[in-house]
């Protein structure tokens, strides 16, 4: 049974500060990921209780009234005080740092799968670089830390293996650090520039542990920029906060404490198992009713490079649209997403459309698991319904009534919702719009570690499968508004035209006086209005598929060249339809149905291209994967396709 004074004693850990019965928790900071946190908490001590319960119950007293009411607490208050933290049990040290690999997460793994360049929207990595200017730091220290701390975190040594594996390694593989000597340099400028474009965009070897990329350019002013980079399958953005942090510390030689839980473990305790298959139920009930994503204005091949847009809201802008949000009811960073998602939506085609809001939430197994670098992010599938005229503020709450029903049951992550959701429909979901908060997750840049190696000067992220990312984050005492955006996706001027439409709203709400009772009024300007809507205009299907097309001119001229290759290789209509049609009906004989997938292993050129054909003749839909692919690689990318059969040089 819980006690007053332990339920007093985990709020005031997680908010940082205690609270009378009577206090409004929002306006003390209470958020989604402190929620989660504390029910995690209360989970572990025996106590059920609900996300969505607590969220609908702004104060502590109400708290206390349902936890009695529910016989999960003491109807009076104990008279000892709470009993202080067992001591956590001694841990081996190969489930810190296993010898054997081990199975990657759920989002490792789809990081790993959507970096792929045959995957919709990949050939991009999932990673976060930043560079720090401004102070002089010593190339030798600064290597010797970077060492120290690929010692101390055994994620920065992972390598993911063809078989969808990770494993430890026993040593960081490479120079720990690259320094780039530019204090002779006739142009430091323009060689800035070039390590800025390559490691923006790099694709980390992950398969051979170089899962982060440090390096140090030497400047002519006797000052330096530290350069570094992380891939996500290793380190999440509170394990960055960890790296940065620990860094800092040991470039000083500053002792650390040993960490006494690890990455590994974690995962195989599994501690949400249980909360996942109920929670899976919850989602399975409401797939028939989910919306897509949002239907922007995008080209049909978006490219695979990404840019920044940023705006500092200075600490006073900050701290007024704060105090508004907490003073209506609502917490920061879903006012921020309420605008995120108007702007979303004067520009999509459809009002209702699914945003990804990724979650940094640390299940409290063991007292060192903050002190772990890894990859824990959760995901939400947050829906988001514009077709009502909604005041600002009613917006907001709506949308954080919604997140706080889906929170209830984030214990089934929006990945695999989205895994559902493409099976029942045959076709894949994406949910390539993302908001971010890291509000309430503390500065990104500490103080020990601007001290060190200078102010952010360039941060940017990307992600697979991502279109849009739109992150918030505090620095330097305000809120630093992020949208990374594969640019190549929307045509010219959207883009920028939906951000400044962004900043320009909190800007506004945030200003004295603002008007939050009244509707946001975000849209484009009448002629990106009328581009929106040209974009967005589209013809109805065509009555016939394109391959019946095909079959049909097949027909008409069967000895019509169809195919050329090489120098003198040539297929007629004739002879490639009978090829296709033959694979259709092998297809067919071994059981494929209408529907089913069937992955396409073949090198480019005539085979292919009736596989292809012959797939769509069956009805089925073909996944392409390269034969030059490792076989346990081709072998995990069939298992998450789930196809139905498979078609080889060997097979055909």
């Amino acid at each position: 049974m819980l006690t007053r004074e332990e339920l007093h004693t985990l709020l005031a850990d997680v908010l940082g500060e205690p609270a009378a019965a009577d206090d409004n928790l929002i306006e003390l900071g209470m958020d989604s990921i402190r929620l989660m946190q504390l029910t995690g908490r209360l989970r572990r001590r025996g106590v059920e209780i609900r996300f969505a319960e607590l969220a609908e119950r702004p104060t502590l007293g109400q708290w206390w009234d349902l936890l009695v009411e529910r016989g999960q607490a003491e109807a009076e208050p104990a008279a000892a005080g709470p009993a202080g933290p067992a001591e956590p049990a001694a841990i081996d040290p190969a489930e810190i740092e296993p010898a054997d690999p081990f199975p990657l997460g759920l989002m490792q793994h789809a990081y790993w799968i959507g970096r792929d360049s045959g995957q919709a929207l990949g050939s991009v990595a999932a990673h976060l670089y930043v560079e720090l200017d401004g102070r002089a730091v010593d190339p030798g220290r600064f290597e010797d830390a970077v060492r120290a701390l690929a010692r101390r975190h055994p994620m920065l040594r992972v390598a993911v293996l063809d078989d969808g594996t990770q494993r430890i390694l026993p040593e960081r593989p490479g120079p720990a650090v690259t320094v780039h000597d530019l204090r002779d340099a006739p142009d430091a400028r323009a060689e800035l520039e070039r390590v800025r474009a390559g490691m923006s965009g790099q694709r980390l070897p992950i398969e051979d542990g170089r899962v982060f990329d440090a390096r140090l350019s030497l400047l002519p002013d006797g000052t330096a920029r530290v350069h570094l980079d992380v891939d996500m399958v290793a380190a999440d953005a509170m394990s960055y906060r960890v790296m940065l942090a620990d860094l800092a510390a040991l470039y000083e030689g500053e002792p650390l404490a040993p960490i006494r839980y690890g990455y590994a473990r974690y995962l195989a305790d599994d501690p949400r198992a249980e909360a996942r298959e109920r929670d899976r139920e919850w989602w399975a009930g409401r797939l028939a009713d989910l919306p897509g994503p949002p239907e922007l204005p995008v080209v049909p091949e978006p490219g695979d490079r990404v840019e920044r847009r940023h705006h500092w809201l200075a600490p006073p802008d900050k701290e007024r649209f704060l105090a508004r949000a907490h003073a209506a009811g609502v917490t920061p960073a879903m006012a921020l997403a309420a605008v995120f998602a108007e702007v979303i939506g004067a520009w999509s085609a459809t009002p209702r459309f699914l945003l990804n809001l990724p979650l940094f939430h640390r299940e409290p197994v063991h007292p060192d698991v903050d002190a772990v670098v890894g990859d824990f992010t959760g995901s939400i599938m947050l829906e988001v319904d514009l077709t009502a005229d909604l005041t600002f503020l009613e917006r907001a709450r709506a949308l954080q009534a919604t997140l706080h029903t889906a929170g209830a049951h984030s214990d089934y992550s929006g990945l695999e919702v989205l895994r559902d959701l493409s099976r029942a429909r045959g076709e894949q979901v994406l949910a390539p719009v993302v908001y971010t908060s890291a509000l309430n997750l503390g500065e990104l840049f500490g103080d020990a570690v601007r001290e060190r190696f200078g102010e952010p000067a360039w941060i940017i992220s990307q992600g697979p499968q991502v279109l849009l990312d739109a992150q918030v984050t505090e620095v330097s005492g305000g809120l630093l508004l992020n949208w990374d955006v594969r640019v190549p996706a929307f045509p010219d001027g959207v883009a920028e035209a939906m951000f400044d439409a962004y900043t320009s709203a909190i800007t506004r709400l945030g200003a004295s006086g603002a008007d939050w009772d009244a509707p946001l009024g975000v849209g484009p300007a009448p002629d990106r209005l009328r581009l929106r809507h040209r974009l967005n205009a589209t013809s109805p299907p065509p009555p016939a598929t394109l391959t019946r097309g095909f079959f049909d001119h097949a027909r008409r001229a069967p000895a019509a060249p169809a195919l050329h290759w090489a120098d003198d290789g040539t297929l007629t209509y004739g002879e490639l339809a009978d090829r296709a049609l033959r694979t259709a009906s092998a297809l067919a004989a071994a059981g494929v149905r209408p529907g089913d997938r069937v992955s396409i292993e073949l090198p480019k050129g005539p085979d292919q291209a009736a596989a292809a054909l012959g797939v769509l003749a069956a009805g089925a839909a073909y996944v392409p994967i390269g034969p030059d692919q490792p076989a346990a690689r081709r072998a995990r990318i069939r298992a998450t396709a789930r196809v139905a059969a498979v078609l080889t040089a060997s097979a055909r």
